[in-house]
C-alpha cells in the first residue's frame, strides 16, 4: 500500500492501493512486430516532482515501431518498456507536486513507460482532460499535439489564412497536423499514398489531398503554387529526395519544418533558395528534451490550443483500440499504410472504465 502523508494538495486526496508489480509490453529483440512480449515489472514509485498514474490507455505512435526496430533507443536513463503518451488517474503524488491530486483524471507525455498498467511522469508533462474528449481520445492526444503544436505553433509560428502542405497526411502525426492547421485558419494541403483517405482527410480540414500514388504529385504541387504564390510552411517527415523539392515549393520567407527522415538524412542540396527566398529550415525531437521544456509546451497547449479543443473543433482521430497485450497486434496495424490516425492501447484498469478494442476503421472502403 502506497500512502502520502503530505498535506492536503487543491484535490480532495485518498489513500490508494497500487501494487508492488506490474504488466509491461517490451521488444525481446529488435524486429517485427511479433518481438513484443508481455512482461513483469516494479511499479515505479514518482519522484518528488512527479505523478504516478493508473494508465487506462495509451497511444501508439511511429517512434515506438522505431524503438522496437532498433533504429531509435530510449534516452538515458528511461525504460526501456515502449509508449509515450497515457490517460488514467493519479494514484501517487510527489511531495513537491501542488497541481494534480489523487484520483484526477489526466493525460500525460512520458518519455517511455506507456505500454504499462502504470507509469511516474513529471507533473509538467500532464494535461487536465478536457470534457469534450474521450478517454480514448485523450490517450491519443500528448505525443501528437506536443510535436505538431511546438513545432507548427511555437516554432514555425504558423498563422490563420497561411498556406500549409503536410506531407504523409493520414497517420497520427499528420491527422494531428491537418486538424490543428485547419482550426487555426489555415489552408491545408496534405499528400496521401491511400485514396481511401482522401474523404476522411477532408473531413477534419484538408482543402487539397493529393494521391502520391497515382500522380506525379510534385507537378501537382508545383502547379498550385503557381497559382498562389507558394506554401508559407511544410511540415515533412520523409527528408531525402523530398528536401530539394520543398525548398522549390516554399514562398518566399516560408518555413521547412523537417520532424523525422524515413528517406535519409544525408544528401546533396544547391542551398541558395535560403538566399533567394529567405528561407528558414527547422528540425526538433521531442523525446530527449527535458521535463521543463516539456512543461512549457503543455502550458503554452493549455493557452492556445484548449480552446478549440473545448469547443469541439478539433480532437484527435482513432483509428482503432486493442488490449494491451495485443500490442502486436497494434503494431501489425500501425505498419499497414491504410491506417489512419491514432491506435490506442488499453489496460485491464481501462477495461473496467469501460474502454474496449474497437477494430480498425474502414475510412468509406
Amino acid at each position: 500500500m502506497i500512502t502520502d502523508a503530505r498535506p492536503q494538495s487543491p484535490a480532495t486526496l485518498r489513500p490508494i492501493g497500487v501494487p508492488d508489480r506490474m504488466t509491461v509490453i517490451r521488444a525481446r529483440a529488435a524486429g517485427g512486430p511479433e518481438v513484443l512480449v508481455s512482461d513483469v515489472a516494479p511499479v515505479p514509485k514518482p519522484g518528488p516532482r512527479e505523478l504516478l498514474i493508473e494508465i487506462w490507455a495509451a497511444g501508439v505512435n511511429r517512434p515506438d515501431v522505431l524503438q522496437r526496430e532498433g533504429r531509435y533507443p530510449p534516452p538515458a536513463g528511461a525504460t526501456d518498456v515502449l509508449g509515450l503518451e497515457v490517460m488514467g488517474r493519479v494514484v501517487d503524488v510527489g511531495s513537491r507536486t501542488r497541481r494534480f491530486g489523487y484520483d484526477e483524471r489526466v493525460m500525460a507525455l512520458v518519455v517511455g513507460g506507456g505500454y504499462a498498467e502504470y507509469v511516474a511522469v513529471p507533473e509538467g508533462q500532464c494535461l487536465p482532460i478536457p470534457a469534450t474528449l474521450t478517454a480514448i481520445e485523450a490517450a491519443g492526444l500528448p505525443e501528437s499535439l506536443f510535436t505538431v503544436w511546438f513545432n507548427l505553433g511555437i516554432r514555425a509560428h504558423l498563422k490563420s489564412r497561411e498556406w500549409i502542405l503536410i506531407h504523409g497526411g493520414g497517420g497520427a502525426i499528420g491527422t494531428m497536423a491537418v486538424a490543428l492547421s485547419a482550426a487555426l485558419g489555415c489552408h491545408v494541403v496534405t499528400t496521401t499514398g491511400s485514396a481511401n483517405k482522401a474523404v476522411p482527410l477532408r473531413s477534419i480540414g484538408a482543402t487539397e489531398v493529393i494521391q502520391y500514388t497515382r500522380s506525379d504529385f510534385w507537378v501537382v504541387l508545383q502547379h498550385l503554387c503557381a497559382t498562389h504564390g507558394g506554401f508559407d510552411v511544410i511540415l515533412d517527415t520523409i527528408g531525402g529526395p523530398y528536401f530539394e523539392k520543398n525548398l522549390g515549393l516554399l514562398a518566399p520567407d516560408g518555413r521547412l519544418v523537417q520532424i523525422a527522415f524515413r528517406q535519409g538524412s544525408s544528401l546533396q542540396v544547391d542551398l541558395a533558395p535560403f538566399l533567394h527566398k529567405r528561407l528558414t529550415f527547422m528540425g526538433s525531437t521531442l523525446r530527449a528534451q527535458k521535463p521543463i521544456a516539456k512543461a512549457r509546451i503543455a502550458r503554452s497547449i493549455e493557452r492556445c490550443v484548449f480552446p478549440q479543443i473545448e469547443a469541439g473543433i478539433l480532437r484527435p482521430v482513432v483509428d482503432s483500440i486493442f488490449l494491451l497485450e495485443a500490442a502486436g497486434r497494434a503494431h501489425v496495424r500501425i505498419d499497414d499504410p491504410e491506417h489512419f490516425g491514432k491506435i490506442i492501447l488499453v489496460t485491464k484498469k481501462g477495461e473496467g472504465q469501460g474502454l474496449h478494442p474497437v477494430p480498425p476503421a474502414t475510412h468509406g472502403r
